[in-house]
């Protein structure tokens, strides 16, 4: 069963859906089931994925990882995400991007979350 906020990839065609509402069944492309893709929040290599939320003058800025993430043009972040409240943002990159994204909103819980297109997705909480 779907739940909301999962992010299902396709192996065959590379498709990838975030669940809006989630119910029974199972989430299919290409005839094959989608592999639900795990949220990393721990790094296990020198490459930098883990968002660093920081709250500035007029919103709030995400920069993938405590060092910057390479945005070349077999290796770069495809978006990050910034889950305030009851809200979801989104911003989408292509390579030669800076690693980040500013949003222009307050809020007090809040998490953000980025996709590495060799990586996978990886997240880290604040407030």
């Amino acid at each position: 069963m779907a739940k909301v906020k999962e992010v299902y990839k396709c192996e065959i065609c590379g498709n990838i859906v975030e669940v809006l509402h989630g119910s029974g069944g199972q989430l299919v492309c290409c005839g094959k089931p989608m592999n639900l893709v795990t949220e990393n929040t721990v790094e296990a290599s020198t490459e930098k994925h883990i968002p660093v939320i920081e709250k500035v003058d007029g919103g709030v800025l995400v920069k993938v990882g405590s060092i910057e993430h390479p945005m070349e043009e077999k290796h770069y972040i495809e978006w990050i995400e910034l889950h305030v409240d009851d809200k979801i943002y989104r911003r989408y990159l292509n390579p030669g991007d800076k690693p980040e994204a500013f949003f222009p909103v307050q809020g007090e819980n809040m998490y953000a979350r980025e996709y590495c297109n060799l990586h996978g997705l990886w997240k880290s909480i604040m407030g």
